[in-house]
This record gives C-alpha cells, structure tokens and sequence, in this order.
C-alpha cells in the first residue's frame, strides 16, 4: 500500500473529502471525512508513514470535520462529529489537527472496553514494555517521545492497551502530542524526527506532533509483554531519582490513570494485578532526558535479570 507521504496533497484531499482516509492505530481503527483546508498536509506530515487501509474494514472510530455554518462565532470555527454527534465547541479553522487528534481520543477512550485502557505512554524497550502513567504536566509525552526517538518502538502516548488475559501491552499507534516548551525540547533532542506544523493558541497552549517513525506502524500489530511500570516527574535541573513503589500503591495509581477500570469491574482489577505482577514498578523524577533515557534503560536491564 502506499504511504500517506508518497500521496500528492491533492490525492490526499479528494480521498478525504470523498471515500474517508482508512487509518489502522493497532488497537483500532479510524476513518476521517474532511473538507477543511489545510488538513491533509498536516495529516501528510505526521501520518506519512501511515497507508490508507482496505475501505472494507471495520472502524472503531469514523468522524467528520466541516465548516461552523454561521458567523456567530466571528472568526471561521470548524466542528467535528461522530455519529452524528458534534463532540466539542466550534474549534478556530486552523486549529484542525488538534481538533482531530483530541477528538479521536475522546472517542477511543469510551470505545475500546474489551481492554483495560491506561492514561500512558508505552514504548517497547528491547522486547519489554515500558509503561508510564502521569497526570497531565508530569513529563510523560515528552519521556515518551524521547525514548521513541532513542530506538524504542512507540505503542502509544496516550493510551496503555493492556490484555484483559495476559497483560500485554498492545500498540495504538499515533502521533505524540507535544505541547509549548515540550516542542523545543524535543526539536533539540531529536532534530531528524518528523514533527508536524505548530497550532498556538489552543486549549492547551502552542500544540505540535511528533510523528511515528516506520518501524512503530509497521509493528502495529506486534504486542509486547510487561516489563516496566514507571511513574515519571519532571523537574528543572534535578538529578536522576529512582525509587522503588510498592505494588499495592501503584495499583492505586494505575486505577486512577485508567479510563475505564471502573467499567470494566473485576475484569479491570485482574488486568492492573496481571500488569503489576509482571513488571517492576518505580517512580523516575528527572531534570535531562538523556539521564532518564540511561535510568530507564537500566532499570530495563534489572527486568532481563530477573527472567
């Protein structure tokens, strides 16, 4: 199939406009309908290694962005819907990406309850999963986008999609979300990657993406066993910090970072006690990514050590 880079931006518009682009994540599956201008070389550039996947399958999530009918709101808005549905407030025209992007999360996170879905960053360190749960403003995207760029393949930044059975770690491969200062960092620490243009003035401030390189999609389907449960901090001009956490309070933790652990009742307690069992579990404070990079890989070492 052909990558989304190799499309001319006019193939690209049409099949949105018309048929919808079919993206395979992984761990589902989206199909986008969109008329707005600007969109599809966003989605060229952070996608690109991305091909447009057989018409015929099943999606978990198909969406519609348009224009807002109206000047109600001044300046051109765009809305998106889902079935029908419009999710959020009218979003300024040029802010489609991250309307897409946030939107197609939202929708993930109360679709995808055949597995126990964590608020994490997940990358495949060396056949194992490193799993990082955070609250907003910890660190977690940047960590994650740095290890994705230091020869980790990314599962996902947003999303830890553990077996209900055997607590493996499933990918749901998409762009890392990265935001204000974060945008820098990362364009320092890995100038060669593929971002994606920069929406300033959103929500959440200045938004950019970093894309998933080849490897990362074309493994998509590939799972990958526990290893690592970390609980990072960043914090300006620290040291690197590793402390070991008790199972019984990561536990918790993990409870509250998941999306759907109340849903999914016991099913949900098995999986976190399945993951937790499997894994090594620490809190990582750190001040450098490279730092963190060495720790993690480290305490990587300590899981093979173990087997």
């Amino acid at each position: 199939m052909t990558r989304l880079a190799d499309l001319s931006v006019d193939a690209l518009t049409a099949l949105l406009a018309e048929r919808g682009l079919s993206l395979d994540f992984g761990a589902a599956r989206a199909r986008i309908r969109s008329e707005i201008d600007g969109l599809a070389p966003a989605l060229q550039r952070v996608y690109g290694e991305f091909a447009h996947d057989a018409d015929g399958a099943f999606h978990d999530v198909t969406v519609r962005l348009h224009s807002r009918r109206g000047r109600r709101f001044g300046a051109p808005r765009i809305e998106m819907e889902a079935d029908a549905d419009v999710l959020f407030q009218p979003f300024p025209s040029d802010t489609h990406l991250p309307l897409l992007e946030w939107g197609i999360n939202y929708l993930l996170a109360q679709r995808l309850n055949h597995r126990l879905l964590l608020h994490a960053g997940v990358v495949d360190l060396g056949g194992r999963a490193v799993v990082m749960p955070a609250l907003p403003g910890t660190g977690k995207s940047t960590l994650t986008a740095a290890l994705a760029t230091s020869g980790a393949r990314l599962l996902s930044d947003e999303f830890g999609v553990v077996d209900l059975d055997d607590a493996m770690l499933h990918p749901l491969v998409r762009p890392v979300s990265l935001k204000n200062a974060s945008i820098e960092v990362m364009s320092a620490f890995a100038p060669s990657a593929t971002f994606g243009p920069r929406f300033p003035g959103t929500r959440k401030g200045t938004v950019s993406y970093l894309a998933p390189d080849a490897r990362s999609y074309r493994e998509r389907h590939a799972a990958v066993a526990p290893g690592l449960v970390l609980f990072p901090r960043y914090e300006p001009g620290a040291k690197v910090l590793v402390q070991p956490l008790s199972k019984a309070r990561a536990f918790a933790k993990l409870a509250v970072n998941s999306f759907n652990y109340e849903m999914l009742g016991p099913d949900g307690f098995d999986a976190v006690g399945k993951l937790l069992q499997a894994s090594l579990v620490f809190r990582l404070t750190y001040g450098a990514l490279d730092d963190a990079i060495e720790a993690i890989r480290d305490l990587m070492s300590r899981v093979v050590e173990r087997e």
